[in-house]
């Protein structure tokens, strides 16, 4: 398997376990230990991480995302995500990882309500 197939397997692991699963200890060992979080609602680090998923496990229990596009290019892997927080509140998630060594390094996101309605058919995903 390629860096770039492993990288994307490896990312794919660690959102279920983290986000679907809300099981950080499992989800820590595809981390790297210099964990940098650009989130600005989650602290940087694990210490970081993980009390971010004790807030979902607490506030929003029934969080549940699905990926819909998985793109890799030299140490990055982004996700296309449909997350479902509420069934009235639904998001489209931009996830972006830096890897090194295989381990996940450094994490962005952008997020983005999806409404109700649409000037056009398309749809987000």
């Amino acid at each position: 398997m390629s860096d770039l197939e492993t990288n994307k397997k490896n990312v794919v692991a660690f959102y279920d376990l983290l986000i679907n699963k809300k099981d950080f200890e499992s989800a820590s060992k595809y981390m790297a230990d210099h964990y940098i979080q650009h989130n600005p609602r989650a602290a940087d680090g694990h210490d970081g991480l993980r009390a971010h998923i004790e807030h979902l496990k607490k506030d929003l229990p029934g969080v549940r995302s699905e990926i819909k596009k998985v793109i890799a290019e030299g140490d990055y892997v982004v996700l296309h995500v449909h997350s479902r927080r509420t069934p009235e509140r639904q998001l489209a998630i931009i996830e972006i990882f830096r890897l090194e060594d295989g381990k996940i390094a450094e994490h962005w996101d952008v997020v983005q309500e999806i409404p109700d309605t649409s000037l056009h058919p398309n749809g987000m995903f």
